[in-house]
């Protein structure tokens, strides 16, 4: 079976393949293409996770921020958790950092079309940017 055929077959048997062959020093029987993308697509999952870890954060802020009624130790948790997770998976991809304000500005805008769907609030009351920066949103003394 051609290696380009095992990828397509069975991704799991492909990996271990090519890291054996890889760990042997044998490079030019290697899938080289499929490594290197399989290698993109896991930069670009590790970005989606952070985008996907800030649009949480930022949905329950703006939650906090302009449903203050209805604030609930389950918002309060989850901002909690989510400042954790992000700072356990910045330390493990400091270079995600040089991509901060882009995540922030795309977890921005899912959040406040989701904040309008959770909480029923016009997505016109927030603010079309988002208004706080990254250190403010982590910090842990931060409840606007």
């Amino acid at each position: 079976m051609s290696t380009s055929t095992l990828y397509d077959r069975d991704f799991y048997a492909w990996a271990n393949e090519q890291a054996g062959l890889l760990r042997a020093g044998k490079l030019t029987q290697a899938d080289i293409e499929h490594i290197a993308e399989e290698i993109e697509s896991m930069g670009k999952s590790e970005k989606r996770e952070l985008v996907s870890r800030l649009t949480i954060l930022l949905l329950h802020l703006l939650k906090w921020q302009f449903q203050a009624p209805k604030r609930s130790k389950s918002w309060q948790n989850s901002v909690e958790v989510q400042r954790i997770s992000l700072d356990s998976h910045l330390r493990d991809n400091p270079s995600l950092k040089s991509v901060l304000d882009s995540a922030i500005s795309e977890a921005y805008r899912v959040a406040r079309l989701e904040a309008e769907n959770e909480t029923g609030i016009d997505k016109n009351i927030f603010p079309v940017t988002c208004p706080w920066s990254f250190d403010q949103m982590m910090a842990e003394d931060f409840w606007p």
